[in-house]
């Protein structure tokens, strides 16, 4: 008998026991409904292949898709007051900072580095969303200046993905001045002739879209991203009108002049590397007589059609 409870029936039991799933394992589109693969969408850079819905990534995710071969120095985050209004609603801000860093391993919502990027050496500076919705405080605010400083002084381009809620409530007023601090740190670049482009995702708005994110030579924006100050329901409120469906979204700031162009994420490196390429002057390299891009081998003399003209110009 005990040879029966102690190891047939575990066995059996082990057998016909459910396995655990990944929790991740897939993901639901939240325009469409429609389940997909996760990795399937990480494979398609977080877009959703059927309704090309742009799904939010990940700060280190979005370094690794913009730096060539996804390498790069991530620059440090300066050392700030964690704390400094000792703030606590249902519970400590201390608590709650120690939550997001232990959930998202990372310091604060921005992470910044420099790297190359269509063998541009550059700057980039990105939001994640997970770490209290983006939003901007100290901490953040010391990272975005600390970057634009690093730029300024080697004359470097800066490209800012811009994804929050805006300002940190529980700095309070100063969370607010971040705003004019890095206002000025933008203006610092743009003296110095860096070129300064700003990536609108979805979310941008609060007192981020009062700021930074809307002081660059170039806006692009993400497909479906909402950008904007005040939210919808707070203006419908105020102005006490029904306001469009596609109010705040990309490519209602593009029909109105308020963003350059809205581009698909598997576009974005390309264009602003050859947006940058402008900016900067940046010739491209010259292609040799009979080179054959391909890389193949052959003859390399010019064509014959060319040779007749070369002499012609000669003589």
């Amino acid at each position: 008998m005990n040879w029966i409870t102690n190891y047939v029936r575990p066995k059996i039991s082990s057998l016909l026991q459910r396995k655990d799933m990944p929790e991740n394992l897939w993901v639901k589109c939240p325009e469409t409904g429609e389940m997909v693969f996760h990795k399937d969408l990480v494979a398609n850079m977080g877009v959703i292949p059927a309704s090309d819905y742009h799904m939010r990534i990940t700060a280190v995710e979005r370094l690794e898709y913009f730096f060539d071969d996804g390498e790069y120095e991530q620059i440090e985050q300066p050392e700030v007051a964690a704390d400094p209004l000792k703030f606590r609603d249902k519970t400590k801000y201390a608590d709650k900072l120690k939550e997001h860093r232990r959930n998202t391993e990372m310091d604060d919502s921005i992470l910044a580095a420099r790297g190359k990027s269509g063998g541009i050496e550059m700057v980039a500076i990105v939001h994640d969303m997970r770490f209290i919705g983006g939003s901007l405080g100290l901490a953040a605010g010391e990272m975005i200046i600390k970057a634009m400083e690093i730029a300024t002084n080697d004359k470097l381009p800066v490209v800012l993905f811009a994804a929050s809620g805006g300002a940190r409530m529980q700095e309070g007023i100063l969370s607010l001045m971040q705003l004019p601090r890095t206002t000025v740190a933008v203006e610092l670049l743009k003296e110095a002739g860096c070129p300064y482009i700003v990536v609108l995702t979805n979310p941008t708005t609060g007192g981020v879209s009062a700021s930074y994110a809307m002081l660059g030579d170039v806006h692009i924006a993400e497909p479906g991203a909402v950008i904007g100050f005040a939210g919808r329901r707070v203006i419908e409120q105020t102005i006490r009108e029904k306001l469009p469906e596609d109010f705040q979204t990309a490519e209602y700031l593009l029909e109105h002049g308020m963003v350059d162009m809205v581009v698909h994420r598997k576009e974005l490196k390309e264009t602003i590397n050859r947006l940058i390429a402008i900016l900067i002057h940046k010739k491209p390299e010259p292609i040799l007589l009979g080179h054959d891009p391909s890389g193949s081998s052959g003859d390399q003399s010019p064509p014959a059609e060319l040779s007749e003209q070369q002499a012609s110009v000669s003589a």
